[in-house]
């Protein structure tokens, strides 16, 4: 079966965000690679932009969640678009309620966890960063979609 493996862009705090994740789910990063690392006489990179993530990526279970910043000369990420929602389906309640409240401290929760109208147990909310995240648990499938 495919994995699904979120990429995020980002205005230059990939890595304070990915620290926060870490944080969140544990583990270590599988990858992280700075502009800098990339510049060459083809591929210039901007002083300002230098330290700036060209890939970072964090293993979740069998996934992995992948980002970069966006080079200044690119312009910027609108951080307040719906860029998506990271959906997350939990092995247990409790593991849902560590997850959906850990990713969701200081930001905003959108629809609080709690038992939804469809069997499942289920929040979404805007992390800090401004990520949109859907934090399930369906007893049915026990964790597996």
């Amino acid at each position: 079966m495919a994995l699904i493996n979120p990429h995020i862009n980002f205005n230059g705090n990939a890595e304070e965000a990915f620290n926060f994740y870490k944080s969140v789910f544990g583990g270590e990063f599988a990858m992280i690679i700075r502009l800098k690392d990339m510049s060459s006489d083809e591929f210039p990179v901007d002083e300002k932009d230098a330290n700036k993530i060209m890939h970072i990526a964090l293993p979740i279970g069998k996934n992995v969640l992948m980002a970069n910043d966006v080079p200044e000369s690119m312009g910027r990420v609108n951080e307040n678009e719906n860029r998506s929602k990271i959906s997350i389906s939990a092995e247990s309640r409790e593991e849902a309620d560590k997850l959906f409240n850990g990713l969701s401290a200081g930001g905003e929760i959108e629809m609080p966890i709690s038992d939804s109208p469809w069997g499942s147990y289920f929040g979404m909310f805007r992390d800090k960063f401004g990520i949109e995240w859907m934090v399930d648990f369906d007893p049915k499938y026990n964790g597996k979609v």
